[in-house]
């Protein structure tokens, strides 16, 4: 029957997959368009605000349960239950409590721009994994902590957004820096140890000269680097990715030593602050680790 559709045997428009993540183009017409959305346990994800008032985009929760904080309230929403957006004024984020299948409707087309969005975060994750030991799972809980801490730190949405992305790339940089040195088991050498030092700017201009990259190696007293900033002089956002930086490599095996347990990095963490860490994120963080029972 002309204009009557029928797939089946899992046909679609379109798809693109990051990890266990997958969008499904199904249909669209007029600016429409009917998408299937995958998502993992663990996952925040937001929906952006726009100039269009006439867009509305609405999402139908078939397998799974997503949470929404707004104003410090937290709610569930679970398998047969839905949201939609229209004239949104800032961003809204949620979070995946388990693996989540959601019926995505939007009335402007947005799969080409997610879809390029997708490929492009693949194309850099590609790329710092033949670089370094990255694990996408891994920083994806690091950039989770880093929202959490920037939350009850009550920093702005659009700071809280920023620490997302900057905790999933901070060490970007390294993609520039040679394999011998990034592998190297014993201890740099003073030359080797300043080539390192430059990812730092690698990354800034990989990311569009974000400063949070830049600074995520400055030190409170001082002695840190690229540019020997001190406490106040560092942006906050950049002494919570440096925590967590931290943090990370210690809990982590490195090619020169073995990595060591969640209670013992946190007890690292605290000696060191004051001087190389700012004592209230690494305060915060502990409080996040014994509430996820990493502690």
């Amino acid at each position: 029957m002309k204009g009557l559709y029928l797939c089946q045997n899992n046909q679609y428009l379109d798809k693109v997959s990051k990890k266990k993540e997958e969008l499904t183009l199904l249909a669209k017409s007029n600016g429409t368009e009917i998408m299937l959305e995958k998502i993992p346990q663990g996952v925040t994800f937001y929906i952006e605000p726009t100039e269009n008032s006439g867009l509305m985009e609405f999402v139908y929760i078939i397998e799974g349960s997503l949470s929404h904080k707004d104003e410090k309230i937290t709610r569930t929403l679970k398998e047969g239950e839905y949201f939609y957006t229209h004239r949104l004024k800032e961003p809204a984020y949620f979070k995946t409590l388990s693996n989540a299948k959601m019926l995505y409707i939007t009335t402007e087309p947005v799969f080409n721009y997610l879809s390029g969005e997708i490929e492009e975060l693949n194309d850099i994750v590609k790329r710092i994994e033949e670089k370094d030991s990255y694990d996408d799972e891994e920083n994806e809980e690091l950039s989770n902590y880093a929202m959490k801490i920037g939350e009850k730190l009550e920093l702005r949405r659009d700071q809280v957004e920023l620490l997302y992305f900057a905790a999933l790339f901070y060490d970007i940089g390294k993609i520039a820096i040679p394999d011998l040195i990034l592998d190297k088991p014993g201890k740099l050498t003073d030359r080797e140890f300043e080539v390192v030092k430059k990812h730092v700017t690698y990354g800034q201009e990989a990311v569009k000269g974000t400063f949070l990259i830049l600074q995520h190696h400055e030190r409170i007293d001082g002695k840190g680097y690229p540019n020997g900033l001190k406490d106040e002089e560092i942006l906050i956002e950049a002494k919570i990715i440096a925590v967590l930086d931290g943090y990370n490599a210690m809990i982590s095996d490195r090619p020169y030593r073995n990595k060591i347990s969640p209670s013992m990095a946190v007890e690292e963490l605290k000696r060191c602050s004051g001087t190389q860490y700012d004592g209230k994120i690494v305060h915060i963080l502990e409080e996040i680790l014994i509430e996820d029972k990493q502690l």
